[in-house]
């Protein structure tokens, strides 16, 4: 009986060792994780982009069809290397299993359609740490404008962030990009739209960087009448983007991305902070 009282008491010994030491394994972690986050903010503040993009454990493939749509239609990934296609279509992977593609008024959704459009997403987030929008679970594609009930009238895109939906029409999503440099597209502008409301509900560090570098736009441009002036002069960006400050923002983003050279030429100033804001040069792209 001494016997089993023994065994019992050097188990539970045994046992409370084996608790403090996951105990004590998981406060090393979370202190190792505040250090690391109190360095990122140093860096943040000082070089205005995380302190890393890209880290994977395993990195998600593409099916042939889905390469192949990328390689043969989607120009922003033929310009980039090796490494950062892999990254890229890892990315897109990722999206695509993420939302929930939905087709209307009878369209079917195709590889080119949960490919071109994740594409879109990621290229525009491909700066950021998080990726994946987490405003958006619904992608809903129409053929051509739809009836919106938002206000009554034709669309070709909107963004509804009380029920997470992304809505597009196809026809004039692929017209944007077959002009590729009249600073207008409908994809990059509705993405933008949610990646706008998206960093103002996150707080990750991507997400932070993107409505911090905003906000200083609209600061800069608040105090610099002279540039106020320049920039309705130019007709560099179309009236559109005058409307409030979202219409303003996706404006400039499809402007960055389309005519990111002629942009940087002309108001450098702007240029750089949304370069900041997607912590990725377009430019020379």
């Amino acid at each position: 009986m001494l016997m089993v009282y023994v065994f019992i008491i050097k188990t539970s010994f045994f046992e409370s060792e084996v608790a403090l030491g996951i105990l004590f394994g998981i406060f090393a972690i979370l202190f190792l994780i505040f250090i690391f986050k109190l360095i990122e903010v140093g860096y943040v503040l000082k070089y205005k982009k995380p302190f890393y993009t890209h880290f994977y454990l395993k990195l998600r493939n593409l099916n042939s069809e889905q390469n192949s749509i990328l390689k043969n239609q989607f120009s922003f990934y033929k310009r980039l290397t090796e490494k950062e296609k892999k990254y890229f279509e890892h990315r897109v992977a990722s999206f695509i299993i993420d939302k929930d593609f939905i087709g209307r008024e009878n369209i079917k959704i195709t590889e080119e359609i949960r490919t071109l459009i994740s594409a879109t997403a990621v290229m525009l987030t491909f700066g950021f740490r998080d990726f994946y929008i987490p405003l958006i679970s619904k992608i809903i594609v129409y053929p051509e404008e739809f009836y919106s009930k938002i206000n009554d009238e034709y669309h070709k895109g909107e963004f509804n962030p009380k029920f997470k939906s992304l809505v597009l029409s196809w026809k004039d999503f692929k017209k944007g990009f077959q002009i590729g440099d009249d600073n207008i597209n409908l994809g990059i502008h509705e993405f933008t739209h949610a990646i706008h409301l998206n960093s103002i509900k996150e707080r990750d560090v991507s997400a932070t960087i993107f409505s911090d570098s905003f906000a200083e736009i609209t600061d800069f441009l608040s105090n610099n009448e002279a540039l106020r002036q320049r920039l309705l002069d130019s007709e560099y960006f179309r009236a559109y983007g005058y409307t409030n400050q979202y219409e303003f923002l996706a404006v400039i983003i499809e402007t960055f991305i389309e005519t990111p050279n002629e942009f940087r030429s002309q108001f450098p100033e702007i240029y750089n902070k949304t370069n900041q804001m997607l912590n990725f040069h377009f430019a020379g792209y």
